[in-house]
């Protein structure tokens, strides 16, 4: 196989006589032309939805060529066509990867999360550097997997939650590595998300597959499934078969924030609580294949170095924490679309909305006050940008804001957070004096996890959520 480094320096060496022509350096062509052996050939797995807004931001670098395009649903594909016509048209990515691999420099990666990882780690075995949407992977094994691939096979990684490169959270960690509130011991998360239907249960109806979807490789290594129209294009994200819930969505762009300024790694242990859209006091609902309306889930982070533990807080589907004490009652608390962060130190708050953005300290009168020096490199060339710049310049020559190294951990995070949802409603059966069947909810405990051995070690039955088992074939 002829790497991406390889090919440039044929192109540029190599006179290709039986195209008529040469390739010129870049500056007997004029200022600001890119040559096309600086570009970095893209290809898209998935180019419809969240892919078709990821290749119009790779598109605005002139480094930038968009050469593949794979997609299962021609309906969702379309604009991504029209946009970039010289594109090569594909539906399944193995096969592009098989036939161009030569040609290809790097793997954008936006399908459903549940093949987000057997995409990107079949792109990082041939050597081409990904960019991955969010959350990373369906699961914490699949998570840890990739985040020890890209340091195996040494390629540029980058999870696509933009606000990592955003100059709020860059303010947060100058300002929490300079001591204003001391040492973090409490941090609250929170989003309106789900927006998408969750709690429901799988679908009862029974729907024709629509002629522009192969849906065989829409579900990928995914448990073979029956075709819904609820599924897609968007609402994949409330079944656990496909979607990570409102924690995967939302997770990565709103405790990124506080895991990068705090400095967070890996978990001890876990609880959470959730509700059912359909759930009663006296008759609860249980949908084991369906994500929870709204949950409430507490992470607790071991401290190092004398520090004390730190709790995070998640809370979804319109639950918030009490407001501040230091925040005037006119004051907003999070962000008008709904999601906020709080974080509690032994000296003061930190607050600031989705993304990281328009960091605050508490009370907001400190904000204007503080003058802390610039120390961390902003990123005016934005999330998209800085990641193909880094795969120009090649393995360990530039930074990127999340790199499969931070957002590995980042991931184990958020999918342990499900898992304990998914434990939530494992059952163990007893019979009561009256004869009538009930049931104890064993996994409504707190689960300790070993995160070096990716265990939990006091319910062994929540295990059966660190790994999922792939449909045959994949």
């Amino acid at each position: 196989m002829k790497t991406k480094n390889n090919r440039r320096e044929f192109l540029k060496t190599t006179s290709l006589a039986a195209a008529g022509f040469v390739i010129v350096p870049r500056h007997v062509l004029g200022r600001g032309f890119v040559a096309p052996s600086d570009k970095l050939n893209i290809a898209a797995v998935g180019a419809g939805g969240k892919g078709e807004s990821d290749l119009f931001e790779f598109s605005k670098s002139p480094n930038a060529n968009i050469a593949f395009l794979c997609d299962v649903d021609d309906r969702q594909i379309s604009k991504s066509v029209s946009r970039f016509p010289n594109a090569k048209r594909y539906y399944d990515y193995r096969e592009m990867l098989e036939k161009e691999h030569t040609s290809i420099d790097a793997v954008s990666v936006s399908t459903p999360d549940n093949c987000h990882a057997v995409a990107a780690l079949a792109a990082m075995q041939l050597g081409k550097h990904v960019y991955v949407q969010k959350p990373l992977t369906h699961d914490i094994y699949e998570a840890r997997m990739l985040t020890e691939a890209a340091l195996r096979y040494k390629v540029v990684t980058q999870m696509g939650n933009q606000g990592a490169s955003g100059d709020g959270v860059r303010t947060m960690q100058e300002w929490y590595r300079a001591g204003v509130i001391g040492d973090a011991t409490d941090i609250q998360v929170w989003t309106n998300r789900p927006i998408w239907p969750q709690g429901l249960g799988t679908p009862k109806s029974t729907d024709p597959i629509p002629p522009e979807l192969k849906w065989d490789l829409w579900l990928g290594p995914a448990q073979e499934e029956t075709y819904h129209k609820e599924y897609v294009p968007f609402s994949w994200r409330g079944f656990w078969a496909f979607g990570t819930g409102a924690l995967g969505d939302m997770g990565c762009h709103l405790i990124d924030p506080a895991f990068k300024t705090v400095g967070l790694l890996y978990p001890n242990a876990v609880e959470c609580s959730q509700v059912s859209i359909f759930e009663k006091a006296w008759t609860p609902e249980y949908f084991p294949e369906s994500c929870p309306a709204a949950s409430s889930v507490i992470l607790n982070f071991p401290g190092k170095d004398g520090k004390p533990d730190v709790k995070l807080h998640w809370m979804d589907g319109g639950l918030i924490p009490q407001r501040p004490d230091e925040l005037g009652a006119d004051e907003q608390f999070g962000d008008l679309g709904g999601g906020g962060v709080l974080i509690t130190g032994t000296k003061g708050k930190i607050m600031c909305e989705t993304y990281g953005a328009n960091p605050k300290l508490l009370p907001t009168s400190k904000t204007k006050e503080i003058n802390i020096p610039q120390t961390i490199a902003r990123v005016p060339e934005g999330h998209y940008v800085q990641w193909i710049n880094a795969c120009l310049a090649g393995y360990g020559q530039k930074e990127v804001s999340s790199p499969f190294s931070y957002a590995g951990p980042l991931t184990e995070t958020i999918l342990m957070g499900n898992l304990a949802l998914r434990a939530w409603n494992i059952r163990a059966e007893r019979k009561s004096t009256s004869g009538r069947q009930q049931y104890n909810y064993a996994g409504r405990k707190k689960l300790l996890w070993d995160a070096a051995q990716m265990k939990i070690t006091n319910f062994d039955e929540a295990n059966q959520y660190v790994k999922r088992d792939y449909r045959k074939g994949w």
